[in-house]
């Protein structure tokens, strides 16, 4: 069969490339066209339009690109038209994603929804959209099947979170030659630095996340470089000896790392899956924190705390993440109280997540059902 997939962000891609190597499995003949980046290329995807073309972040940063937006959503309804896939996945990514699907059903597409956008966070009125325009929708966080079956009537599948295979799929470090290969110091421990992979939130993280080394002599803050930015980009932040950077090694950094300061979104669960005790940082432009504001309705902003609906992570938001702050949160969690404690409340999130095969899980029932 033919499977047209659409990926607009790095997590997106590294869910996609999983889901089309299960669809390989489950489809022989599968042939796969997707938007997405390098990892599901390599996955066997024919990858027409990287993630790196897309990757918009804020209200305000839309509107500036708003004639990109339009060009891309044009290009990839002829490209579908031209392709004419048996399905079409979308993942995530549901400014462009809901656009093409109510395009796709109106034209007699297939649609499929693989990890859901997170209505439940804000515009919860997008539900009406989904069921009029998605076939069948795959969910990998627990609350979500609740959210749409109890309260919308919306039936879905809940497979379980990707990242777990992602995870626990790779090749443990080797610590001696990870820092040696990096010219890291042989012996300090390292906090990890996770600042976004998107240049505008790179910017706005990186200097305050930074502003706590001097407070910290014995540690080394090690930049997670994102795949989308090179490494030139980061030189700027990488003032003082005891900073340094690991570009596209994410996981391999986690893997060693003591403690870690970590942007909102889907590395706060990567980082908890890894046991690494975490800061939750937060900070947008002004104008799209004010909108941002109005319509988030949920009590936390980390997916390690929505899931266990409580406070296991610290999250500092907007004018609270400052240096006073961060040197005092990541002081507790370096040798304070709150490092003893998360650990137990990180095994507990793991069961929660519904355990290995959500893409293989995903695959099947895609095949099934298209």
């Amino acid at each position: 069969m033919k499977y047209y997939i659409i990926a607009g962000e790095a997590s997106g891609d590294l869910h996609g490339s999983n889901l089309i190597k299960a669809l390989k499995v489950k489809d022989l003949n599968a042939n796969i066209r997707c938007w997405g980046g390098d990892l599901m290329r390599e996955a066997g995807g024919d990858l027409i339009k990287h993630y790196r073309e897309m990757a918009f972040m804020g209200f305000s940063e839309v509107l500036l690109n708003i004639r990109s937006i339009f060009k891309n959503i044009s290009f990839c309804k002829e490209d579908i038209k031209n392709f004419s896939p048996d399905v079409i996945i979308f993942i995530d990514y549901s400014g462009f994603n809901l656009r093409i699907a109510k395009w796709a059903k109106e034209n007699n597409f297939r649609t499929n929804y693989y990890i859901s956008p997170q209505i439940w966070a804000s515009r919860e009125g997008r539900i009406t959209k989904i069921k009029n325009t998605i076939d069948a929708m795959y969910v990998i966080l627990p609350f979500e099947k609740e959210f749409y079956e109890k309260k919308h009537g919306f039936p879905v599948h809940f497979v379980g979170h990707p990242l777990i295979d992602a995870i626990s799929n790779r090749e443990k470090t080797k610590v001696k030659e990870f820092r040696k290969e990096h010219n890291l110091d042989s012996d300090l421990p390292i906090v990890a630095l996770l600042p976004g992979s998107r240049k505008q939130e790179v910017n706005n993280m990186l200097s305050i996340m930074l502003s706590v080394t001097d407070s910290f002599p014995n540690y080394q803050f090690v930049i997670a470089g994102a795949p989308s930015l090179e490494k030139d980009f980061y030189e700027p932040f990488m003032t003082k000896p005891n900073i340094g950077f690991v570009g596209n090694k994410t996981y391999q950094l986690l893997d060693v790392s003591h403690s870690a300061l970590v942007t909102s979104g889907t590395a706060t669960l990567e980082t908890a899956l890894f046991k690494v005790p975490q800061v939750v940082c937060y900070k947008a432009n002004w104008i799209s924190y004010q909108i941002a504001k109005r319509i988030i309705t949920l009590e936390y902003i980390s997916l390690v705390n929505l899931i266990m609906k409580k406070e296991v992570v610290k999250e500092l938001i907007q004018n609270d993440l400052n240096t006073k702050n961060l040197t005092s949160e990541l002081t507790k969690i370096i040798d304070g109280p709150r490092r003893k404690n998360v650990f137990e409340d990180y095994y507990e999130l793991e069961k929660r997540l519904g355990g290995t095969g959500a893409s293989e899980k995903a695959a099947s029932l895609i095949v099934e059902n298209a």
